[in-house]
């Protein structure tokens, strides 16, 4: 048997810590956290069940396995790579519904990030629910003129580092979106990988310093910054500075 744990990111990753890190990560137990209400969205729950700091506390974790899949095709298949891969998984789902991105034979792969559109002036590196957003900000791109890539990084650790370089080298500015606090996340890891490897211009779009509030979905996270229009906001600064 292969053990699943469930409940909320927040109880997961703060009030659960000290077993989550020491008792299954330490001894490298074969066991896999899904984690649900990732990020800002469970919006009628308030802070104390918006999980907005998952991906960063997760990813600190000495060996761990951090997937925050896009839509109900890959958490599906990130669910399945997670039972067959031997080791710690966390597993991280948002809670309000996202349309479908991908069709039921797309190659999930741990590790591998997914370019689902192409695109020459920049790059917009998401995870999460946030992929919609990304895909929705590219098309007003181009109603611009503005020929914007859009990269699946559903998993967070271990991090594709070979489609971030390549991004970086054929677009030469970068855009990371994640629905996490803006500290160690999606954002930071891809800053690490420019900073040592290929210094590119990038900014970051995810929760600031702040705690959100109760709210529906949509109205949190155009609030804080995380909706298509910020995206394209972002991706239009970086251009400036290109």
């Amino acid at each position: 048997l292969i053990p699943f744990a469930s409940t909320y990111a927040v109880f997961a990753t703060l009030r659960a810590l000290d077993m989550v890190r020491n008792s299954i990560h330490y001894p490298r137990l074969n066991v896999k956290i899904a984690a649900s209400h990732s990020g800002i969205t469970p919006g009628p729950d308030g802070v104390t069940h918006q999980g907005q700091e998952d991906l960063s506390i997760m990813r600190a974790i000495a060996g761990s396995t951090v997937i925050a899949p896009a839509d109900p095709a890959s958490t599906k298949m990130a669910v399945w790579a997670a039972a067959e891969f031997q080791g710690p998984v966390y597993l991280s789902f948002t809670r309000d519904p996202v349309p479908v991105i991908y069709g039921p034979d797309f190659p999930f792969a741990i590790g591998k990030a997914v370019m689902i559109r192409e695109g020459k002036d920049a790059a917009i590196i998401a995870n999460r629910d946030i992929v919609v957003q990304s895909l929705i900000a590219a098309e007003h791109l181009a109603a611009k003129g503005i020929d914007v890539r859009v990269i699946d990084c559903h998993t967070i650790k271990p991090l594709d580092e070979d489609i971030i370089l390549r991004a970086a080298e054929e677009t030469g500015a970068i855009v990371t979106a994640e629905n996490n606090i803006i500290f160690g996340g999606l954002g930071s890891a891809v800053a690490e990988v420019l900073a040592e490897n290929r210094p590119t211009v990038m900014k970051r779009v995810g929760v600031q310093d702040t705690f959100a509030e109760s709210g529906p979905y949509h109205e949190l996270i155009d609030k804080y910054g995380l909706s298509a229009r910020h995206i394209v906001a972002a991706v239009e600064g970086v251009l400036k500075r290109k």
